[in-house]
């Protein structure tokens, strides 16, 4: 049986069994390793298979097999309760940073507003040890500012011999994962190379926020969490600054889903609290988003920012043109009858293997597409919004997408924030620390050497 996300017929999907279904394994909790009564009774370890993301046998090794497995709530209850031992010299700084596209979810669930939801979020992961919270929208600024200043220099290189266009968006870990792993050439040299927000957030965590602070990068334990599974493997990128130090940007990380199940298993007292920013002292005001329907809106900031540079038209509001289904679709900037810019958003697997068959077939017409592997985009990630039965909650999900649509927009060009870290953690918005904090290279096309069947 064929993963869902892939035409290959050698990927094999995984289905739950009956005992793994009804299994559960009790999370000792903060007081029940010193032998007292625990704050959560009983948590189910995370089960993870291959129809919830891109991980089918052909892109996964069974080392990564192995290091995704242990990202659970398992490491993070580990780590809370090492900090509790009265060995000072293992304990880590916990820090927890939150993707935008899951507070609509916790929204819902907890049935508050999103700002209330953020900070009683905020305010449950202090409760149980954790010393800081971010919000990861500061890092997605990065890597859209990143991407616009791209785009426009590969359209201004761009040639028949030596094809620079269409730019591919790369912030979705799936879809990059997908294409280094299973579609190589000619699809890879299309990849952005702007560093994902998650990736940047942990360059910020890791390197930035630990100098700040005074600490060596493995004495921060940063958990990320997301509305999809694809992060864990993103999480085992070995391409951050950290890297060298031995530490990775992402230790750990969990979804949505996994949050609200410790929420919901919870007899803490919750204190709100508001969300911390890496500049000591200061506290996030109000949550803010990108402007994307559901997800960080990289095709609106980048046409925005290529009609400007390239054509010195302003763009207002970008008027989207739903084509072969409402995960495809296109924008394109017009002037006197002639089109100057095409770009096209392509959810879901169904149009990434069409984007990717026109691409090889040479017959593309767009300079720019937004992919995105999870169709309906991030909101509708696996890691939230799903029955029990592991379908989407449509009503959930349209519920969350009014939540996101009412957050406040934020163009990342206007961050006072942004424009002072770069100057101050990257020496300048054109240095060489840019490359090496703000941007990736891809692997060749081929498979991993060793790879197995894996249930996480």
């Amino acid at each position: 049986m064929k993963c869902e996300h892939c035409t290959r017929k050698e990927c094999s999907k995984k289905t739950k069994t009956e005992d793994q279904e009804n299994a559960s394994v009790g999370v000792p909790s903060l007081a029940q390793e010193n032998g007292e009564k625990g704050e959560f009774h009983k948590l189910a370890d995370a089960k993870i298979f291959l129809s919830d993301c891109l991980a089918c046998d052909s892109c996964v090794t069974a080392e990564e097999g192995l290091q995704v497995s242990q990202q659970n709530a398992k490491d993070f209850f580990r780590v809370l309760n090492l900090n509790k031992k009265c060995d000072v010299s293992q304990h880590k700084v916990l820090a927890v940073s939150v993707c935008p596209q899951s507070l609509p979810y916790f929204a819902a669930k907890l049935r508050l507003s999103v700002t209330d939801a953020s900070r009683r979020l905020c305010g449950f992961l202090k409760g149980l040890g954790v010393h800081y919270v971010f919000d990861t929208a500061i890092a997605a600024d990065f890597s859209i500012l990143e991407s616009q200043k791209e785009f426009v220099r590969r359209y201004q290189r761009h040639s028949e011999g030596e094809p620079a266009l269409p730019m591919l968006t790369s912030a979705c870990p799936g879809w990059v994962r997908y294409a280094e792993r299973v579609l190589g050439h000619p699809v890879t040299p299309h990849l952005c190379t702007a560093k994902s927000p998650q990736q940047i957030m942990g360059s910020l965590v890791k390197d930035y926020f630990a100098r700040r602070q005074n600490l060596s990068p493995d004495k921060i334990f940063h958990v990320i969490v997301a509305p999809c599974y694809d992060k864990k493997l993103e999480a085992l990128r070995e391409d951050f600054p950290t890297a060298s130090h031995g530490s990775r940007g992402a230790d750990c990380v969990l979804t949505s889903g996994e949050i609200i199940q410790i929420m919901e298993q919870s007899d803490l007292a919750v204190k709100d609290a508001a969300v911390d920013t890496l500049f000591g002292g200061l506290k996030e005001e109000e949550v803010r988003r990108h402007d994307g329907a559901s997800s960080d809106g990289y095709l609106a900031h980048v046409f925005r920012h290529a009609a400007k540079q390239l054509f010195d038209e302003d763009v207002g509001e970008v008027t989207y043109r739903t084509l072969r289904n409402k995960d495809f679709q296109e924008v394109t900037l017009e002037k006197n009858g002639e089109v100057l810019l095409r770009f096209a958003a392509a959810y879901g697997f169904r149009n990434i293997q069409n984007v990717v068959l026109k691409l090889k077939k040479g017959r593309f017409p767009y300079h720019f597409v937004e992919v995105l592997a999870c169709a309906g985009g991030c909101l509708n990630g696996r890691g939230q919004a799903q029955t029990e039965d592991g379908h989407a909650d449509k009503a959930l999900l349209r519920q969350m997408e009014g939540i996101y649509a009412d957050i406040p927009v934020r163009p990342p060009e206007t961050s006072a924030h942004v424009q002072e870290l770069y100057q101050e953690w990257l020496d300048g918005v054109d240095s060489p620390r840019v490359q090496e904090a703000l941007h990736t290279m891809y692997q060749g096309p081929g498979l991993p050497p060793v790879s197995r069947d894996i249930k996480w």
